[in-house]
């Protein structure tokens, strides 16, 4: 009689490779979930100043207050993570101020970072509607 000579995993080593895909697993997906959640703040922060730089274009003596198509959304084409609109006027904010809101169905909706406001006198904040504490801006606006 002669033996097939056949190779096969044993369960140990599928064991083994299980426990090593799991472990990659648990640190990969909570990273990509951040880098994910950081291009977005990203996005809105750049759409803010692209707004701001419409704005700041219009005419003086018209009164801008809605934006263009591509510029009311972040990212400016696709489907919007963040929606902007023009602020009127006020004493603190130098003539304008622009926020950019989360999307309710979007994946930034229970952001930490909340709605981003930049106003004409350069001053960039964020306000978390949703009662949790609100990062640093330098964590929200990717400078840090």
């Amino acid at each position: 009689m002669t033996r097939s000579n056949t190779s096969a995993f044993t369960l140990l080593e599928l064991v083994i490779v299980l426990a090593i895909a799991a472990t990659l697993a648990a640190f990969a997906i909570p990273s990509y979930r951040s880098h994910i959640a950081r291009a977005h703040r990203i996005d809105a922060a750049s759409a803010l100043y692209r707004a701001a730089q419409f704005v700041e274009g219009a005419p003086s003596d018209s009164a801008t207050t809605t934006l263009p198509t591509g510029l009311d959304q972040a990212p400016h084409f696709g489907t919007a993570v963040y929606r902007l609109r023009v602020l009127s006027a006020d004493d603190t904010n130098g003539g304008y101020a622009i926020e950019a809101t989360p999307a309710q169905d979007g994946p930034m909706r229970d952001d930490a970072c909340g709605t981003f406001t930049l106003d004409a006198t350069g001053s960039r904040s964020n306000r978390n509607d949703g009662g949790g504490s609100t990062p640093a801006n330098s964590e929200c606006w990717n400078t840090g």
